[in-house]
């Protein structure tokens, strides 16, 4: 929202302000101020002058040599290369010493160029006469001016005048930051009714003078709303023996400080309007609405219609249409059709000021891909009781104009009326929750400075129907706040029945799988859930795998981001790749994110969102260190149950070798391997990459937080050491599960310390040493003991196929 200063003070007419002064105390009270353009920062020495004469330069064939009444004792003789300057002209002159917008060399665009005097291809200049965009403005905003020349004055405008004046430059532009629940400040009469009251003035609304023959508007049209939950209200009145034309300079002028380029009267007033009170109105060529009936119904599916600015738009039946007799003119609160458009030959114009559903509007304008000034108010849910006074000030303004005859009387279509809230006052309350003592009379006067009235004997504020966010004592307290000063809201501590704050289980559980990763040298990654459906081609996935059922997006950032991830490996192979390709030669990298699971499509609930916690790395480290991570994290855990790797239903992006699946008992915990060559290839990691999935929701519940005290040991520990011949097939799982089965209650630790594979080992076998720790906690273990164990031990290995080194 943007609004000139000069606009404002046409209904605050004692603000007495600088831009920055207005700009501080508007954000203190609450209406932001982004920043603010001061029009005239560059221009200086600038008066109207009158050509006297004009002649070709000798030594030019552009170049013209004109002498030029500024209002001093002589003319002045200025060098202009402008196409239409001409002798008896009137145009804006920068005087010796004077300034212009635009940049020169060892200068910036906030210095403006400074004139001089010189000569020009050897004909003395004193001065420059200026076009509009020497002015800092351009012809988009000035339609008078010409796009290739010089700016000329009309013939009424006196020599020596202040040229920046007569152009209305002297002023400066703000910026707001409006919320969305201050729909009021969508307007100019929305921010002059806060500049008033933030600077303690009266506020001047316009005075709209009843307009309109002795014909009555429902002898021309008739309006027949269909939906009256998405039209609360629809405001439509007549102008006839219309004469199209420029609108009047001050109109322009406010039009464009606020970005709007004039065009005529008719679309001038308009736009004006809905600058002005924030709400958006239509005119329609009177004569191409069939029957001379407005119908507002919804759209019907698949039904196609073009819009102004000539594209065509397919519709839905969620979709609000302004139709005539016969056909749609116009989709409503967003834009008008190609066939009810104004144009220099309307006769009558049919004016609509309308109330829609502001939900609704915003729906349709996003299906649309159509985003118009118009939808972005109409999208926040605009008051409807404005809507008629927005129509009467259009009209106001056409008689004033003299661009046409209006018709008396309205057709106003509004079965439930929006009636002022009233809030209850409560000052100790509102004193309460601001932690201040202020007066209730001084509260009182602060509601009135916005026009929230108090009704004593009701005990109540009565807030208008355009204040939408005031509903309830927080928002009055808000009011005082804002206009007592938070800068003098004094410091104190909260009040009420402190409550234990603290993290929950899973939180818990969480916070120490981050801990374990980057104690052992894991930086944390995130990565995003959205996903491309490529990814399960990369990592080699068959096309009946179930993590190819993933959710798609309905509105997706784009192709590569068009589905809910069903794994993390794409995440973090892709954070892996491209710190490999950035030459980063070790990276360990963790993920704490959630997967989505849908039970069945199309969706009846909501996706299964599992927690995983994903381990990758390359460069220093093997699947044995990544292994020692995921034991370390049970570990710290309290998960009783050992781990078990199973290398059954191997998983396409592992190597084949070099894989498992992770057991808690029953539950399948996770997995852990080395990538598949084909899959580092895809993903562009030329070293052997490391990848371990946790599924914490599995995990969770298999923790605990009890613990055990154990006393140092009493009793000494006996060690042996055993060297194997053990077949390729057993593995490590299998000879640790047989050595802890038999070794009884007396065996505390076993170890494998060395495995080998070569001469003079026969192939098909490998060699493996363990260390085997005994100890008993009530006594001093004997030697008959620990050979009875170890006897059993051996017995057990042997039925695996195992034999002791020699």
């Amino acid at each position: 929202m943007n609004t000139s200063l000069s606009w404002i003070k046409a209904y605050v007419p004692d603000l007495d302000v600088t831009p920055k002064q207005y700009m501080d105390a508007m954000t203190l009270s609450g209406t932001k101020v982004e920043g603010y353009t001061e029009l005239d920062k560059c221009l200086d020495k600038i008066v109207v002058g009158e050509v006297l004469t004009c002649e070709e330069h000798p030594d030019s064939d552009h170049l013209h040599v004109c002498t030029v009444n500024v209002g001093a004792e002589e003319p002045l003789q200025i060098v202009c290369g402008a196409p239409n300057v001409k002798a008896g002209i009137k145009v804006p002159v920068v005087l010796e010493g004077g300034r212009v917008a635009g940049t020169h060399s060892g200068g910036s665009s906030e210095d403006g160029i400074q004139i001089k005097a010189g000569k020009v291809r050897g004909i003395e200049s004193r001065g420059m006469i200026c076009s509009i965009d020497e002015l800092g403005s351009s012809s988009e905003f000035y339609p008078e001016a010409a796009s290739d020349g010089i700016y000329i004055f009309p013939d009424d405008a006196e020599v020596g005048a202040d040229a920046v004046e007569l152009l209305g430059l002297h002023d400066a532009v703000f910026e707001y930051e409006i919320t969305s629940n201050r729909v009021d400040c969508y307007s100019a009469i929305g921010i002059a009714r806060e500049a008033a009251a933030t600077f303690g003035c009266d506020f001047h609304e316009p005075e709209i003078r009843e307009t309109g023959n002795d014909e009555k508007a429902e002898d021309y049209i008739s309006v027949d709303v269909l939906d009256e939950e998405l039209c609360p209200r629809f405001t439509a009145r007549v102008v006839k023996n219309v004469k199209i034309g420029p609108s009047p300079r001050w109109m322009q002028r406010r039009l464009a400080s606020n970005g709007i380029r004039p065009i005529n009267n008719i679309v001038d007033i308009t736009n004006y309007i809905m600058e002005e009170y924030g709400q958006p109105m239509h005119a329609y060529d009177y004569d191409t609405i069939a029957g001379h009936k407005i119908v507002v119904r919804r759209a019907e599916e698949g039904e196609t219609f073009i819009t102004l600015d000539g594209q065509e738009h397919t519709l839905d039946n969620k979709m609000l249409m302004i139709c005539d007799g016969e056909k749609p003119v116009g989709i409503a609160g967003v834009m008008g059709g190609e066939n009810s458009m104004i144009t220099d030959q309307v006769k009558t114009v049919l004016f609509e000021a309308a109330n829609f559903d502001g939900t609704n509007i915003r729906l349709t304008s996003k299906r649309l891909g159509h985003q118009t000034d118009a939808s972005q108010k109409f999208d926040k849910g605009l008051d409807p009781n404005t809507a008629m006074l927005a129509m009467n000030r259009a009209c106001e303004l056409m008689e004033e104009f003299g661009a046409g005859e209006v018709v008396g009387g309205a057709v106003d279509v509004y079965p439930s009326v929006r009636k002022p809230v009233e809030v209850p006052f409560e000052p100790d309350k509102i004193n309460e929750l601001l932690g201040t003592d202020i007066p209730e009379d001084q509260m009182i006067a602060y509601f009135e400075k916005v026009d929230l009235s108090y009704d004593a004997s009701k005990r109540a504020v009565i807030v208008p129907t355009w204040r939408q966010d005031v509903l309830r004592t927080c928002d009055l307290a808000e009011e005082v706040a804002r206009f007592y000063g938070y800068d003098k809201i004094p410091t104190t501590l909260p009040s009420g029945a402190a409550t234990a704050g603290g993290l929950t289980y899973e939180m818990r559980i969480e916070g120490i799988a981050r801990d374990t990763a980057e104690e052992c040298g894991f930086s944390q990654a995130y990565c995003y859930s959205f996903e491309s459906p490529k990814v399960f081609d990369r990592l080699l996935l068959a096309e009946d795998a179930p993590e190819r059922k993933a959710i798609e997006i309905r509105n997706p950032l784009g192709p590569d981001y068009s589905i809910m991830r069903t794994t993390p490996l794409g995440g973090i192979l892709t954070s892996l790749s491209t710190n490999f390709n950035r030459r980063n030669k070790a990276v360990r990298l963790y993920e704490m994110g959630n997967v989505y699971l849908a039970d069945s499509f199309p969706l009846t609930s909501l996706p299964d969102e599992r927690k995983k916690l994903t381990l990758g790395m390359y460069g220093e480290g093997d699947f044995f260190d990544m292994k020692g991570v995921v034991e370390l994290f049970f570990d710290r855990t309290g998960i009783s149950v050992k781990p078990e790797y199973r290398t059954d239903a191997p998983r396409p992006y592992f190597h084949p070798g070099r894989q498992a699946k992770i057991f808690l008992g029953d539950h399948e915990a996770g997995e852990i391997g080395e990538i598949h060559p084909k899959v580092m290839k895809q993903y562009g990691i030329g070293e052997r990459c490391y990848i371990a999935v946790l599924d914490l929701k599995t995990i969770t519940p298999l923790t605990s937080f009890d613990r055990k005290y154990t006393g140092i040991a009493k009793y000494p520990a006996v060690s042996r050491d055993i060297s194997m011949i053990v077949p390729k097939t057993v593995t490590h799982a299998e000879i640790e599960a047989m050595i802890e089965q038999r070794g009884g209650r007396i065996l505390e630790d076993c170890r494998l310390f060395d495995i080998y594979e070569g001469a003079p080992i026969q192939p098909g076998f490998k060699s493996m040493a363990y260390s085997l720790t005994f100890r008993h906690h009530d006594k001093t273990l004997e030697d008959a003991e620990i050979q009875s164990a170890m006897k059993k031990i051996l017995n057990g290995l042997n039925s695996l196929g195992i034999e002791l080194r020699s």
